[in-house]
């Protein structure tokens, strides 16, 4: 009898993983996406892919080609992490980011694309939360969307 209260148990406690497994929240962030270079927003958006992460879903791209669409755009808009090409030119992706951090009030998460490893001093400087250095790994940038997608954004 013992044995047989000890399988009903262990079926209901295993009836309540799976229903505590099947709530869990999935963090859904809108992504502004900064580069002059169309070829490198299209490999953003191809690595990171609207599931980055089984917890984390990319709901919104927004992409600019300028820094003054940025700086409009975080002004007047949402987003919960931008995503900054340290190597775009006229104004490069890791000035921008000091300046959005110095600037804006309560500024998004920022990952900045920077050349290569070497440069995470660069990112440093700038108050980047993350850096993914060029060329670009889809496991590296995946992994930087869903950390700071975890840190602090709205669930669904």
């Amino acid at each position: 009898m013992t044995a047989s209260n000890d399988s009903a148990a262990q079926g209901t406690s295993t009836e309540i993983a799976t229903a505590a497994a099947s709530t869990k929240r999935v963090a859904q962030v809108s992504v502004l996406l900064y580069s002059d270079d169309f070829t490198t927003r299209d490999a953003v958006r191809a690595a990171v892919g609207r599931r980055p992460a089984k917890d984390v879903e990319v709901t919104r791209w927004h992409e600019c080609a300028t820094a003054d669409a940025v700086v409009s755009a975080v002004d007047s808009e949402r987003f919960d992490i931008l995503v900054l090409d340290g190597e775009a030119a006229k104004v490069g992706g890791l000035g921008l980011a000091r300046q959005l951090k110095n600037e804006i009030f309560e500024c998004p998460p920022i990952i900045v694309l920077t050349g290569r490893p070497q440069d995470s001093w660069l990112a440093a400087w700038s108050q980047a939360d993350l850096a993914v250095p060029h060329p670009l790994d889809p496991i590296a940038l995946t992994s930087a969307i869903a950390t700071l997608a975890r840190a602090g954004v709205h669930t669904a």
